[in-house]
Formats: C-alpha cells, sequence, structure tokens
C-alpha cells in the first residue's frame, strides 16, 4: 500500500491558521495548482482525513471528493447531513486503518489533516511527500510536522516553481 501526503503550507511551515483557516492559501489555487491537484488524484483509490480538515470541507460551498473519503476521528460519532453517503467515520490507528483498507481493496491512499499525518509520519507509514510552499508567512496555525522519535530520511524527487510564486517539491520516503 502506498501513502501519500499531498499539502499546501506557508513558508513557516503552517498548513492552517489555529482556527482551520487556509485564506491564505486559497490565494494560490491558480489554474496550475489545480491541474497539479488533479494530476496527484488520478494516482489515488482513497483519501483519509482527520476530523478537522473534515470540519473545514463540510464549511465548503460543494463536496470537493470523487473518491471514496475515511475520516478518521473519535469524537464524531455520526456523519452530518451534509456528508452522508459521501464518507465513513473510523475511529484507529494509523496501521489498523492501512490493514482496513487493504482489506477493501484500497492500495494508493492519500491522507490529509495535520494530526493525521503526524500520525502516519510517527509511525513512518509515508512514502511520498508532496509539499507546496505558498510565498506567505502567517506568524502561527497548525503545523505540518510534529514530534518523531527518530529520523525519517526522504530523498528529494523534483521541485516546481509555478507563476504565482508556489513551490511544489516531491520526495519519496528512502527504505533500507
Amino acid at each position: 500500500m502506498k501513502i501519500m501526503v499531498y499539502i499546501g503550507t506557508s513558508l513557516d511551515g503552517f498548513i492552517a491558521r489555529k482556527d482551520g483557516d487556509i485564506d491564505w492559501l486559497v490565494q494560490f489555487a491558480n489554474d496550475e495548482a489545480i491541474h497539479s491537484y488533479k494530476e496527484f488524484l488520478k494516482r489515488i483509490d482513497a483519501i483519509v482525513i482527520g476530523r478537522g480538515s473534515f470540519e473545514k470541507v463540510l464549511s465548503f460551498p460543494s463536496w470537493p471528493y470523487e473518491k471514496e473519503v475515511f475520516v478518521l476521528s473519535s469524537s464524531i460519532k455520526q456523519v452530518p447531513d451534509k456528508a452522508k453517503g459521501k464518507v465513513t467515520i473510523l475511529s484507529m490507528k494509523p496501521r489498523e486503518l492501512l490493514h482496513y483498507l487493504s482489506g477493501k481493496g484500497f492500495s494508493s491512499i492519500y491522507i490529509d489533516g495535520g494530526k493525521v499525518i503526524q500520525e502516519f509520519l510517527q509511525e513512518d507509514l509515508v512514502d511520498e511527500l508532496i509539499i507546496s510552499k505558498a510565498p506567505v508567512l502567517i506568524g502561527s496555525g497548525i503545523p505540518l510536522f510534529g514530534y518523531l522519535g527518530n529520523d525519517l530520511p526522504f530523498k528529494h524527487i523534483t521541485t516546481e516553481v509555478h507563476s504565482n510564486g508556489l513551490v511544489r517539491s516531491y520526495y519519496e520516503r528512502k527504505r533500507k
């Protein structure tokens, strides 16, 4: 199973403001960025997001995903009406979740959300990191990275600079 992260950050490493707002990032969603994201989505067959990301997505005018979405949360007990038939709520640890998804035939998973990404990295389960840095400092917010018990080496594959200043870098996990 391949686990991939595709995410945008500020120059100072935040994925959202403390309240979850991504207004500073949305301004960089030009045609180039949207095309790149759509190309990435062709490579995955399921999406795993955390509660915070799910709550943010629920505030969007329309549902943004076409692939099957799994929400990791121990606090959400039922799917809100707006998302019925679009998500499955699960309360599992990363390895248990991957076993579950593998059993359902999924093989290429996109994970999103600060806590989810950090948990998967802590268990060394991320195979690819695709990080888009927006040319803006926001000073504080939800960090992309957190505590790791040990180093996780990644290999830089390529970096693209977009016309709007967004810098997207691709990394693969170096395995022994």
